[in-house]
Formats: C-alpha cells, structure tokens, sequence
C-alpha cells in the first residue's frame, strides 16, 4: 500500500539521520537526508509497491556505513564535521559543509550503457533463476546470528512492518485451530467459516503478496478441506459400499485435510512475505 511503501522510505531516512547524530553537524545531517531522500525517491521511481521499495532500499545498504561514506567523503574534501571537530580543529571553515552530490550506491560507477544494460540482464536472470530450495527462508533462520544476511530484517521487524498481513495469517491459523471444537453457529455460519473468510479477506486485499500467492494461500485450505477430503475420505471407505459410507469417511478427515492446508498456506505467505531470496 501507498502509507506502507512511503513508511518504508521514512524509516530508511530517519535511521540514517540517527546514524548521523555526533558524525556530522546539524546542517550535513539536514543536507545529507534532503539528498538521501531524493536519491531514493530517484531509484524508487515512482512505485508504491512495498515490496519494491524494500528491494530499492536494500541496494542502498545499511543507513550507517552511508554516513560512515558521507564523512569519509566529507574529510577527503577538507570539510569539517562534528567528529572531525571533536578530533581537532576544522581543516575548512563551517560555511563549505554542505555538499553538493550523493555517494555512489551498490550499482553506481562510471561504466558504459552496454554494460549496465548486461548487468541488469544478468541480474533479473538470477532473480528468476530457481537457485538453492528455500535458500531465503534459511538466510531468515540465520538472521538472529548474521543480521547482515536479511539486511537487518527478520520475523520480529517483518511484523512491525506488515502488522495487517501478519494478523491476517494468525486469524487463518485460528481459524484453522477452532475446527475440532464444536463451536455454535453464528446465524446460519460455523464460527471457523467466518474466521476463515475474514483472514482469507485481509490476505486477498492485500498488497505484500502478488496475486498468485493470495491465491495459494487462502486456497490450499479449501483444496486440503475438498480434494484431500475426496482422496482420503475415498481411500478410507475401502470396499464399503454407498455414499452414505463415504461422506461419513469424507467428513471424519475433511476437517483434519483443511488444517494441513491452512499450515501450508500460512507458511508459503510467511515465506513469500520474507522475500529475502
């Protein structure tokens, strides 16, 4: 979503600037996050879709090694900041500190267009390439001792930035869970039924997950309760003869088949969200 994407850029921005306190003076700080917001907002190019953007600010790296670059920069040049200050006295007067251009990003550098337009092909092979199975959900399991190998994300900040999507899974899960209870209805509904069709909502209207993965998500549920339901329930009836003997088979898995489909569900959704590959 638009709040979501534009979220993102801020706490990119802000975190940069915080990185900044006590390495360079108020007005670098100022300058320094005016021209990191416009740089990003160049490479971002108009696209309100999270996901993108997180790639986007990816590129860009951790917000304080660009600062540590924007000083090191900034004492190449003969500029004084606030730790040059602290070191010793100004090498330039206070009224040279703004500047006038960004650092280089990741991808930046005098090359021809051919090569950049290489590059990019190269890059957009790889990210189509099927790699190593599930090679991004193991760079999740790694976070908590390599936080470099998410840039610094992983399930607790996934939740803080996706909350909607985050409670659309746990409601599918609950959903899920409520089954073997037997539960009242509501009107003419089973309570998990509508569970289920608000958490299968959220996860439809969203915006983190691409059609294809909404579809997955909220429909390995029905395909467990209906086709696992069909297979199992069938093979179970083994040679008892009549419906009667298969819908009693049909209905004693049905349950048990849409919350495995629920689980598979909720994982791929929690894995695609991740999107670390």
């Amino acid at each position: 979503m638009i709040e979501r994407a534009d979220q993102l850029v801020l706490n990119y921005v802000s975190k940069a600037a915080d990185a900044a306190h006590g390495v360079l003076r108020a007005d670098q700080r100022l300058d320094f996050a005016k021209r990191l917001r416009a740089r990003i907002e160049v490479e971002r190019r108009g696209s309100q879709n999270a996901r993108e953007v997180s790639k986007v600010l990816a590129r860009f790296g951790d917000p304080a090694a660009l600062v540590e670059r924007e000083a090191r920069r900034l004492a190449e040049e003969g500029v004084s900041t606030m730790r040059a200050a602290e070191a010793g006295p100004p090498a330039q007067p206070e009224e040279q500190g703004s500047t006038r251009r960004f650092p280089t990003i990741v991808d930046d550098g005098d090359v021809p267009a051919g090569v950049q337009a290489y590059r990019k092909i190269a890059r957009e092979s790889l990210g189509k390439g099927r790699g190593l199975p599930f090679a991004g959900l193991r760079r999740v399991a790694m976070s908590s001792a390599n936080p470099m190998a998410t840039g610094g994300r992983d399930a607790r900040t996934l939740v803080k930035e996706h909350p909607r999507d985050a409670a659309a899974m746990v409601i599918l899960v609950v959903a899920a869970l409520l089954l073997p209870f037997d539960l009242p209805p509501l009107a003419i509904f089973e309570i998990p039924v509508v569970v289920w069709a608000i958490g299968a909502a959220l996860v439809l209207f969203s915006e983190s997950w691409n059609l294809r993965d909404r579809l997955l998500g909220i429909g390995a549920p029905l395909l467990g309760y209906s086709v696992g339901g069909v297979l199992v329930g069938g093979l179970r009836v083994g040679s008892e003869p009549g419906l009667q003997a298969f819908f009693a088979q049909f209905y004693s898995v049905s349950g048990t088949m849409f919350m495995i489909g629920t689980g598979l569900g909720v994982v791929w959704l929690a894995y695609r969200l991740l999107d670390v590959s």
